[in-house]
């Protein structure tokens, strides 16, 4: 059975985005789960980056996040978008900038829908277009002395 969008609940909230950060400190899964939480919401999809220990074949020694004066209003746009494109309820996104371990949390986003399948997909569009769009850039350091700067996020 189709929802009927009969109810508020099954549309999207006024204003949906409830935490948009770029932060120094640690990251709480916690914090950005409760900034998401609405009585309407039937699913909530989190997704968690956090700082592995190697890449491209490589050991990660250690690894810093730096960005733009303008990270944050870029943010603000993709969230927005996200948020005009599917019925969401709630949304939250923090990324952390500065010199992480590896096991950190890198990024934290949350958005939660009427339905699962409307979480998921929202969620999937933030973080992926968070990466492609947001001038977030990350400097890893490998064990072997070398390191390489990747683009946004």
């Amino acid at each position: 059975m189709a929802p009927t969008l009969d109810h508020p609940g099954e549309q999207a909230a006024q204003d949906p985005i409830r935490l948009l950060e770029i932060r120094e400190t640690p990251l709480s899964v916690d914090e950005i789960f409760r900034a998401v939480g609405d009585d309407a919401a039937g699913g909530t999809a989190l997704f968690v980056g956090t700082v592995r220990n190697h890449d491209g074949g490589q050991d990660v020694g250690a690894l810093g996040y730096s960005c733009h004066p303008t990270a944050q209003d870029e943010m603000r746009r993709v969230a927005e978008k996200v948020a005009a494109e599917f019925p969401v309820r709630a949304l939250a996104a923090v990324h952390r900038v500065g010199e992480l371990k590896v096991g950190d949390l890198a990024v934290v986003v949350a958005v939660s829908c009427p339905h699962r399948a409307e979480a998921f997909a929202a969620c999937r569009k933030l973080i992926d277009d968070l990466k492609h769009e947001v001038p977030i850039w990350k400097h890893q350091r490998f064990s072997d002395g070398t390191e390489e700067w990747v683009g946004a996020c």
